[in-house]
C-alpha cells in the first residue's frame, strides 16, 4: 500500500477545478476552449491556505476574461463537499487558495501509524531495475576521503531508490587490471628490494619485529625535503604510501628473501597476488564497518578474461567508428557528437583505460540488463562522462541508460582550519582513520547534509559534539524523546489505541503538513539522485517537532486532545525512524 496525501490532494484540487469549469462552459458563462495546464503548489505561509493554484492566471487568456473574474466563477462553481478542502479563496491576482479540513489531517496520521516501517514508500520506480555503482576505489591503497563521500552519497542514495519503488543494486567496481597494478608491482617490488638491501637490513636488525618502527622509519625518510639524502630513493612514477611499505615488509616476514633473485615481472606479480587480495578485503572490511554492503564486487580483471574487452573493439570496428593512425586505434567521437577523437588500442596493441570501461558498461546494460546505470564519480570525471556517452552511442545503447552523480571535494575542518592528517597516527587521514575520531552516524548524516555538486566543510569538532548544534544529535535526539514520552504516558495508562483524532493547534497542523510531505518528497529527491534532502527534511522535521512539543501540552491536555497529540507523537517517531533507516543511520530509544 502506498499513501500520499499531498499527490492525493493535488489530484482532488484539479478534480474540483476541471469539474467547476465544466460547469462554467455547461452555463455558457465560459468558453469550451482548449486550456493549458496549470499548477498546484505549497505556499510557503499556510497563513494562505495548504494549497494554490494558477488556473485563473494561466487559462484567462485562452478564455478571454479577466484572471481574477475567472477565479472568482470557479469559486463559485466549486463543489467541496466530500472532498478534504473546507473553503476556498481568491488572492492576488486571481490565485486560488485551498483550505483543508479537518479530515486531512486526522487520515495523515492515522495512515501514517498504518503504514509504520512503509510509510514514504512510493511507487515512483514501478519496479525498473538500477544499479548504482559508487566507490571503486583503486584497490591499490586505502580509501581516502573523496570516498567517503561517495560512498556515503552512493549508499543512501540505492536506499532512496529502492523507498522510491525501484529496484536498485549497490556494485563496487574492482580496477584490478591495467596501469594502476602495474604501478602497485613496481612500488612493492621496490620496498621489497630496500629491504632486502642493506640499509633495509639495518633497520630490521635495530628494531627486531617492530614492524610499525621500521616501516615508519622508511616512510618519514621519503619526506625528506632533499632526494640526495634519503636512504630508501624512490622514483616519481610510483606510490609512496607508508601501506606500500608495510605490505613489502609483512611479505618479507612471511617469506623472507625469496624474490631477491627473481626478475622484476616475476618479483612484481608475487607481491601483487600477495598484497591486492588483502587491499580487496580491507576495502570490504572499511566499507561494512561504514554500513556499506554491496551487492555485487565486479572485477575489471574479469573483462579481460572473458575476452569482452576485445569484443569493444571489433564491435567499434564493424560499426565503422574507428580508424587507425600513427599506430593506433582512435575512435571517431566528434562523429558522435563528442569533442575530440581518442585512442582506444595504443600503438603497443594494449586498450587505453577506457575500453573496458566500455565493457564494464555494456555489461552492465546489456549483458545483465539493468534500466539504467547510475555512477557515482569525484568531480575530475567531467571529461569520462562524456567520453563514455559517446561510446556508449557507438555501442548501439543509448546514452540516457547512464546516470553520473558528480561528487565535489570534502574539506575536514578541526578549530575553523583544513586539516589533513589524523592526530592519531600522523598519516592522511582515510576512511578507516576518519571512522576512529567521528560515529559513523555522524559521517553518514555530514557526508550527506550537501548538494553533490557543492563543495563539503566538514566540522570534526561539530560531528563528535553531543548538543542541539549537531545535527544528527538534534533529529536522535526529537527521535529519543518521542520514544519516552510514549513510554511515561504508557505508564500512565494513557495510549493512543486507534480511531479518529481531532486537532486543533496550528503547531499540530504545521507537524501533520511536514509528515505528509514525506511521500512526495521520496519522489522528487530519487528523480533528483538528491539524498542530501532526506538529511534537510528529516532535520528540518526534528525542529517542527520541538516546536509542537514545546507548545502543545500532552500530560495535563484533556483525554481527547491527549490521546490525539500521543497518536501524532508516534507518527512523528514512525517519519524520523524511516528517515534515518533509509540514511543507515541509528534511531536511539534513549539518549
Amino acid at each position: 500500500m502506498f499513501y500520499n496525501a499531498v499527490n492525493q490532494a493535488k489530484s482532488e484540487i484539479k478534480e474540483i477545478v476541471m469539474s467547476a469549469l465544466g460547469v462554467l462552459v455547461s452555463e455558457g458563462k465560459i468558453g469550451a476552449e482548449p486550456l493549458p495546464a496549470f499548477q498546484v503548489t505549497i505556499p510557503n505561509d499556510s497563513a494562505h491556505g495548504d494549497f494554490s493554484a494558477n488556473v485563473a492566471l494561466v487559462c484567462a487568456k485562452a478564455l478571454k476574461t479577466n484572471p481574477r473574474a475567472l477565479a472568482q466563477q470557479i469559486v463559485d462553481a466549486a463543489v467541496l463537499e466530500g472532498t478534504s478542502f473546507d473553503k476556498i479563496e481568491l488572492a492576488g491576482p486571481g490565485f486560488l487558495n485551498f483550505f483543508l479540513g479537518d479530515k486531512w489531517f486526522s487520515e495523515v496520521v492515522t495512515n501514517t501509524l498504518l503504514l509504520g516501517a512503509d510509510y514514504g514508500k512510493t511507487n515512483l520506480g514501478a519496479g525498473k531495475r538500477v544499479l548504482v555503482e559508487f566507490v571503486s576505489a583503486n584497490p591499490t591503497g586505502p580509501m581516502h576521503i573523496g570516498n567517503a563521500r561517495g560512498g556515503a552519497i552512493g549508499d543512501c542514495l540505492a536506499s532512496l531508490l529502492q523507498t522510491a519503488g525501484y529496484q536498485a543494486d549497490r556494485e563496487f567496481y574492482i580496477n584490478d587490471a591495467g596501469n594502476q597494478v602495474a604501478k602497485f608491482g613496481k612500488s612493492l617490488s621496490l620496498r621489497y628490494m630496500q629491504l632486502c638491501g642493506g640499509e633495509g637490513q639495518k633497520l630490521i636488525a635495530e628494531y627486531g619485529s617492530d614492524n610499525e618502527k621500521i616501516t615508519s622509519e622508511i616512510y618519514k625518510d621519503s619526506q625528506k625535503e632533499n632526494p640526495d639524502e634519503r636512504l630508501f630513493p624512490m622514483p616519481d612514477d610510483v606510490y609512496l604510501g607508508q601501506d606500500i611499505i608495510e605490505h613489502a615488509k609483512n611479505y618479507y616476514d612471511i617469506n623472507g628473501d625469496v624474490l631477491a633473485d627473481k626478475s622484476e615481472e616475476e618479483r612484481a606479480k608475487a607481491l601483487v597476488d600477495y598484497a591486492l587480495p588483502l587491499n580487496e578485503a580491507r576495502l570490504e572490511t572499511d566499507l561494512m564497518k561504514y554500513r556499506i554492503k554491496y551487492d555485487n564486487w565486479f572485477k575489471e580483471s574479469s573483462l579481460h578474461k572473458s575476452g569482452a574487452v576485445k569484443e569493444v573493439i571489433e564491435h567499434l570496428k564493424a560499426g565503422g567508428y574507428t580508424y587507425e593512425q600513427d599506430g593506433a586505434l582512435w575512435l571517431k567521437a566528434t562523429e558522435l557528437g563528442g569533442e575530440q577523437d581518442f585512442v582506444l588500442l595504443r600503438s603497443n596493441g594494449f586498450p587505453t583505460y577506457i575500453v573496458p570501461d566500455i565493457a564494464y558498461h555494456y555489461n552492465k546494460l546489456v549483458t545483465r540488463g539493468y534500466d539504467k546505470a547510475i555512477d557515482v564519480l569525484g568531480a575530475d570525471h567531467h571529461g569520462y562522462v562524456k567520453r563514455m556517452r559517446v561510446c556508449l552511442k557507438a555501442m548501439g545503447i543509448d546514452e540516457k541508460r547512464l546516470d553520473v552523480v558528480m561528487c565535489q571535494m570534502v574539506n575536514l575542518v578541526r578549530d575553523g582550519e583544513v586539516v589533513k592528517l589524523s592526530k592519531r597516527s600522523g598519516k592522511a587521514i582515510t576512511l578507516s582513520t576518519l571512522l576512529d575520531e567521528v560515529p559513523i552516524d555522524e559521517a553518514r548524516f555530514f557526508f550527506n547534509l550537501r548538494s553533490t555538486d557543492t563543495h563539503l566543510d566538514f566540522d570534526l569538532d561539530l560531528a563528535v559534539e553531543e548538543s542541539s548544534k549537531n545535527p544528527v544529535f538534534y533529529v536522535q535526539y526529537a527521535h529519543a524523546r518521542i520514544c519516552r514520552v510514549l513510554e511515561k504516558m504508557a505508564e500512565s495508562g494513557a495510549k493512543y489505541n486507534g480511531g479518529e483524532v481531532n486537532f486543533t493547534e496550528e503547531p499540530e497542523f504545521a507537524l501533520i503538513r511536514k509528515i505528509a510531505e514525506l511521500p512526495e518528497l521520496v519522489n522528487e529527491a530519487a528523480s533528483e539522485y538528491s539524498p542530501f534532502k532526506m538529511t534537510k527534511y528529516v532535520y528540518e522535521f526534528a525542529q517542527v517537532f520541538h516546536k509542537f512539543y514545546d507548545t502543545c501540552p500532552i500530560k495535563d491536555a484533556e483525554e481527547r486532545v491527549k490521546l490525539a497529540r500521543l497518536a501524532l507523537c508516534a507518527a512523528s517517531k514512525t517519519v524520523i525512524a524511516n528517515v534515518l533507516a533509509m540514511l543507515k543511520i541509528d534511531a536511539p530509544e534513549k539518549m
